[in-house]
């Protein structure tokens, strides 16, 4: 049976207008939507047709509706430089990442959501409680993938045509999401890790603030949780060079900048010495990068164990894309820089896919 919804999703996740599909399939516009309305059905050379153009199987388009992802509900980093089409991709990720997330699921345990809430707390005081929480105390964070994994976070990577979207997070039926984008250097994937556990911390529910303030916020949560004050002040860096600030950020595995920008909150750089530091870092490459790093982007321990299984028991990666009703590499863009995804399985036949594996701390 044709799945409407699936068209849709299928469209929004090729960034493709009405009109830009029409041109691709040959069909016209009114009858694209008329198939997305549900008031036509396609015929099977049709819907093949579509399913082309639009880089999708054909049983995409027969499974049931994937899992929404609300806009409402959803918080994404750097939102305003995004146009609709750019939202419209990367919410049509988090459903196929979704989609993903309930094979999981029904194949492996995973940790359970434990992500608390403080939206009544200032972002300074939520990420010190959050560190209490979770035990870390006043120590550099450690892995953010794992430690978000750990408490029930569900966490892939972002298409590469949806890299506008910067990273998003957001909560659906009680399992907490992040996206991020895997093509930054390691220190940056940490902030905008921390950066949307701290919209998952403050800004959680539908009502919660949105805009330049949430993400003020959340940039203040995940300077505060990377780079806790009392461990900044122990390090002695009042007034800091350039040449101490490059030494001194490494403890956190952070960026120049963020390491800067933290400096100022703390009132350990004046307003004067801040911008002149910034000028500094920029003119030697901080401001896009990190020149000489060797820190490398962090890694999920969920997914390794899962392709691990995979590989252990036979099964080709081609097998899970099947279950998903998505080709290959649509499924390595959710999995990129998040564990390595380069074997191949073979064209064998397989059993069902049901490993049993618990991935619970």
């Amino acid at each position: 049976m044709f799945t409407p919804e699936r068209l849709v999703l299928a469209r929004k996740r090729r960034r493709m207008t009405l009109a830009a599909l029409s041109r691709e399939s040959g069909f016209s516009a009114q009858s694209i939507t008329a198939f997305e309305n549900a008031r036509k059905v396609p015929s099977d050379e049709t819907l093949s047709s579509l399913a082309e153009a639009l880089h999708f199987p054909l049983s995409f388009f027969h499974a049931p509706p994937a899992p929404d992802m609300v806009p409402g509900a959803v918080s994404f980093r750097a939102p305003s430089k995004m146009s609709a089409a750019e939202r419209d991709g990367a919410l049509s990720c988090g459903s196929i990442a979704a989609t993903l997330n309930h094979w999981l699921e029904d194949n492996f345990t995973l940790p359970k959501p434990g992500v608390p809430t403080y939206g009544e707390l200032s972002p300074e005081m939520a990420a010190e409680q959050v560190r209490a929480d979770w035990g870390i105390g006043e120590a550099p964070a450690p892995n953010m993938v794992h430690l978000l994994e750990a408490h029930g976070v569900r966490v892939f990577s972002l298409a590469p045509d949806c890299l506008d979207a910067d990273a998003f997070s957001t909560i659906r039926h009680g399992t907490p999401y992040i996206l991020l984008n895997t093509r930054k250097t390691g220190e940056r994937g940490r902030f905008d890790a921390a950066h949307e556990l701290g919209h998952l911390v403050l800004h959680s529910g539908y009502e919660s603030p949105r805009g330049p303030a949430a993400e003020a916020a959340a940039d203040a949560f995940a300077s505060a949780f990377l780079m806790p004050k009392a461990g900044i002040l122990a390090q002695q860096v009042s007034n800091a060079s350039v040449e101490r600030i490059l030494s001194a950020k490494r403890r956190w595995n952070v960026s120049a900048m963020a390491f800067t920008y933290r400096l100022r909150s703390l009132q350990l750089l004046s307003e004067w010495r801040f911008q002149q530091t910034a000028k500094q870092l920029a003119q030697l490459g901080y401001r896009k990068g990190e020149p000489g790093s060797s820190m490398v982007r962090e890694s999920s321990r969920i997914i390794s164990k899962v392709l691990e299984v995979l590989r252990a028991d036979g099964i080709p990666l081609t097998d899970l894309a099947n279950a998903l009703h998505i080709f290959p590499e649509e499924l390595n863009h959710y999995l990129f820089g998040l564990a390595p995804i380069g074997y191949r399985g073979g064209e064998q036949k397989t059993a069902p896919i049901r490993p049993a594996l618990s991935l619970v701390r």
